[in-house]
């Protein structure tokens, strides 16, 4: 009697079992049906109005619904389950965790569809772009920091949702004066890296795509993190400098104020050199490119060694990009003039002599 108790109590189990399997089945696929007919009613009814939003929203946020609807509709099918109360609650626990997981990770994907479209909507590639660089900045960061603060919160959720934790914390509280003091002294360099990346954020001595020389290295911000900055630079190298370098230390930013830009290029030539037609040869070869933005040239002669003169050429430019190539034609077109034209005044070494010329020629 008792064997036939035990196996009617197995099988029960086990049509309980399959029932409930059954249950959480058809929930997730009327989840999945859902998700499905959403995502497809959203792109039918924005199609022609929001294309660019429909198409950051499927593309982000299509693997964290696959997940978090169907758990919704577990959820309300743990109502209807044929499962004891124990088994019940820990599948309750189970998909409270699951939940809270995943709709962190959604969070975290709505932050990446709305720097879509702020990046949609403020473009980098044109000339002046400081607002949208300003703009940008400001962006990544705080989207950085809100990544970092939402996986701290639902870490937190799922720990304090367990009794035991909840008392271990009770009692950390009342060392936690200390605790905090000993982790400050450990990451006191991490959290001066933060609050630089605050400060760099919203004070902005750079920018997303400035243009810096720093360790006489050229080139442009590529990316700024929560504890470093990658520069670009002009060979593709990328250069990783930690963000409190960029308080503590100088360096040059050629677009602060504006992507335009006053190149200079040298010279250095024989005194007979004349000035005025080398002043003429620049203003036709400025008229002849496109890289000079017509607003400022010049030549002058800044100094006068003993074999050479130093002549400074002042060309402007759109961007510091545009200059460096500006500069470039400038000093081979007007190299190529002297040599062509004026090749006597090319730089050279004079050496005079004086006294008897005969007696040299004794010795000879």
């Amino acid at each position: 009697m008792a064997l036939m108790e035990k196996i009617t109590s197995y099988f029960y189990q086990l049509d309980n079992f399959a029932t409930s399997l059954l249950i959480f089945t058809i929930a997730v696929i009327l989840g999945l049906l859902l998700k499905f007919v959403l995502f497809k009613l959203l792109d039918y009814y924005n199609r022609h109005s929001y294309p660019l939003l429909v198409k950051s929203v499927i593309r982000h946020l299509n693997h964290p619904l696959n997940y978090f609807i169907p758990l919704l509709f577990i959820s309300i099918s743990l109502s209807v389950v044929p499962l004891s109360e124990e088994q019940i609650a820990v599948l309750r626990r189970i998909i409270e965790i699951l939940d809270i997981m995943i709709f962190a990770w959604l969070l975290i994907k709505i932050t990446y569809v709305v720097q879509d479209m702020v990046r949609h909507t403020y473009i980098l590639d044109k000339t002046d772009n400081i607002r949208e660089r300003k703009l940008i900045t400001q962006l990544q960061f705080v989207k950085k920091l809100a990544i970092v603060a939402i996986v701290f919160v639902a870490v937190s959720i799922i720990l304090l949702s367990f009794e035991p934790v909840r008392k271990l914390g009770t009692g950390l509280l009342t060392s936690a004066g200390i605790a905090g003091i000993i982790l400050g002294f450990a990451a006191q360099k991490s959290l001066a890296n933060l609050l630089a990346g605050m400060q760099l954020a919203f004070t902005q001595p750079i920018r997303i795509d400035d243009v810096l020389v720093v360790e006489n290295e050229f080139g442009r911000v590529e990316e700024i993190t929560l504890t470093y900055v990658v520069l670009k630079l002009w060979d593709n190298r990328r250069l990783i400098l930690p963000l409190n370098y960029f308080i503590e230390k100088p360096f040059q930013n050629w677009t602060r104020t504006g992507s335009d830009i006053v190149a200079t290029v040298y010279l250095y030539t024989d005194y007979t050199i004349p000035v005025d037609n080398i002043r003429k040869e620049l203003s036709r070869i400025l008229d002849t490119t496109e890289l000079w933005d017509k607003k400022s040239s010049g030549l002058q002669v800044t100094d006068a060694t003993e074999q050479t003169i130093q002549l400074r050429v002042l060309v402007s430019a759109a961007s510091s990009g545009t200059a460096w190539d500006l500069r470039c034609l400038v000093r081979e077109k007007l190299i190529s003039y002297i040599q062509k034209n004026y090749p006597e005044s090319l730089p050279k070494t004079r050496t005079a002599f004086s006294g008897d010329m005969s007696v040299i020629d004794k010795h000879q």
